[in-house]
């Protein structure tokens, strides 16, 4: 996870959603600091430092692929496997993820988004 004061945005240049919040925040005129992660993929230790003690569950994209084949919505991978996993392939990670300080914000929850950046509603 990127050290640092400002506000900060993981996410992909290929996913809609992500483009569409990104531009969101910035026509809100938020101010972060962000992450493409097709061009920078998180490491499993930065993937880690993400999830933090949070549940793995939270962090898993239940429109991947892998998700499905593999069950998880029954069966959860364990927080190790979690991690590897979403470090190996990057679509596993629900985004866009928004971090401001010590809260992690997961999903297109532009409300939510906005409040935590102490901005008003769009």
């Amino acid at each position: 996870m990127e050290k640092t004061a400002r506000p900060f945005l993981y996410w992909k240049k290929s996913c809609d959603t992500c483009r569409r919040f990104k531009a969101a925040l910035e026509a809100a005129g938020a101010a972060f600091d962000d992450r493409e992660i097709n061009a920078a993929p998180l490491s499993a230790a930065e993937v880690e430092a993400l999830m933090g003690d949070r549940p793995v569950k939270d962090f898993l994209n239940t429109r991947n692929e892998l998700y499905r084949e593999r069950g998880m919505a029954k069966s959860p991978p364990d927080r190790a496997t979690a991690i590897a996993l979403i470090a190996e392939q990057n679509n596993l990670l629900r985004r866009p993820v928004l971090v401001v300080g010590d809260t992690v914000l997961l999903g297109n929850d532009l409300p939510g988004a906005l409040r935590l950046l102490g901005l008003p509603p769009a």
